[in-house]
């Protein structure tokens, strides 16, 4: 039977998502933990790997269950095993064939960012900070000529293996709660550190070093040199895949509801 797992995790401890010769990662956790749980070796695919330090808030993946278990017994069992900062949310039973990576239909972003002239304490490692100043009418103009279908090349790491930089980015909310900003984002996919590259340009005219018009230009050079250094992973989080209705898996955990 192929089962999928919503996950959410604090990810200031891993070293990103993907599993490591030497350990460390959100994966390697989960899958010790199912391990135990299934007392048999799991091997997991998730919709959609994270950096070193980035969190996550509804991670789904999928893998061929090994033992027969009801739903709630894979969440509850596998939590068991797992350290405080990951746990499983849910468990669905989405039929053959299903693929968390590749039916997914878009996935989001979040990234939290502090407006403050004092660096973060209390919310250390779980937001970005900025101490000077953000115009949000001007990141929201910035943000606009991102949407629709472009090659984000500017926005995309050395390190990105994604087969092609021509990526849809459907959407760009940017938010205001006191003195934190919330800046979601939705695309058909990402590719490496692009939301990080995206938030080093738009916290770039924020801050008025660049002008709204200034991503034009970023976007039309294709060359990551054009644009803003990458920016600190603490605060991004990973809202997690979604997929055709059908399916039935949930969009939402309850970590969700904790981001301001």
């Amino acid at each position: 039977m192929r089962v999928a797992l919503g996950v959410s995790y604090r990810g200031g401890a891993y070293k990103g998502w993907q599993s490591q010769p030497g350990g460390g990662t959100v994966q390697d956790a989960l899958e010790a933990a199912l391990a135990q749980f299934a007392a048999q070796p799991v091997r997991t695919i998730c919709a959609g790997r994270t950096d070193t330090g980035v969190h996550g808030l509804n991670q789904v993946v999928h893998f061929d269950s090994p033992v027969d278990r009801e739903k709630f017994s894979w969440v509850r069992g596998t939590n068991r095993y797992l350290p405080p900062d990951i746990a499983v949310q849910w468990c669905a039973f989405p039929g053959e064939g299903f693929h968390a990576r590749n039916w997914a239909r878009g996935r989001r972003y979040c990234y939290l960012l502090l407006e403050s002239n004092v660096r973060p304490a209390i919310e250390h490692g779980a937001v970005g900070w900025t101490f000077r100043p953000l115009d949000g009418d001007a990141m929201r103009d910035a943000a606009a000529r991102l949407i629709g279908e472009h090659d984000f090349s500017s926005f995309r790491s050395a390190e990105c293996q994604a087969a092609s930089p021509i990526k849809q980015l459907r959407k760009i909310e940017i938010h205001r709660r006191g003195a934190y900003w919330r800046f979601e984002f939705d695309a058909s996919a990402f590719l490496h550190h692009m939301v990080r590259n995206l938030m080093g340009c738009l916290i770039a005219v924020g801050t008025g070093n660049r002008p709204p018009a200034w991503i034009d230009e970023v976007l039309a050079a294709r060359s990551r040199d054009a644009a803003a250094p990458t920016f600190a992973p603490d605060g991004l989080y990973f809202v997690g895949p979604y997929y055709d209705a059908p399916l039935g898996l949930p969009e939402r955990t309850a970590a969700m509801d904790w981001l301001p």
